[in-house]
């Protein structure tokens, strides 16, 4: 029986640019990094606040990276997602979407990150 979950790997291509976005913009920690035996660069990271990790891989023997329209993304609280867009946006890395606010009171918006994953960003209403 599964335990919990440990990390989530997302493969780039480019590894520097997507390490200063994961620590730079986001604010992530980054915990570890090395090189797998089969030859995998591997960074991972953590949220402040968090215990699972995201594991970013470059690995060009596996082929071009090709991110799917809408087919996965990683969604993280924030305290202040108006900050936050600016924040990002003065990096270079404007909201793709949003902030829209939900029936609960909370607000939510998009990102995207180097390679053209999706990160979504909720702040909580104060109901909630």
């Amino acid at each position: 029986m599964v335990k919990k979950l440990l990390h989530t790997r997302y493969r780039v291509k480019d590894l520097e640019k997507t390490v200063a976005f994961y620590k730079d913009v986001l604010g992530l920690q980054e915990t570890r990094r090395h090189t797998s035996g089969r030859g995998s660069q591997l960074v991972f990271f953590k949220a402040p606040e968090g215990e699972e990790e995201i594991e970013i891989c470059k690995f060009d023997e596996s082929g071009p990276v090709v991110v799917g329209p809408d087919l996965t993304h990683l969604a993280f609280e924030v305290d202040d997602l108006e900050k936050f867009a600016r924040d990002a946006a003065a990096k270079g890395y404007p909201l793709s979407d949003g902030p829209h606010k939900t029936s609960g009171g909370s607000a939510i918006a998009f990102i995207d990150a180097p390679e053209g994953y999706e990160i979504e960003l909720i702040q909580r209403g104060k109901d909630l």
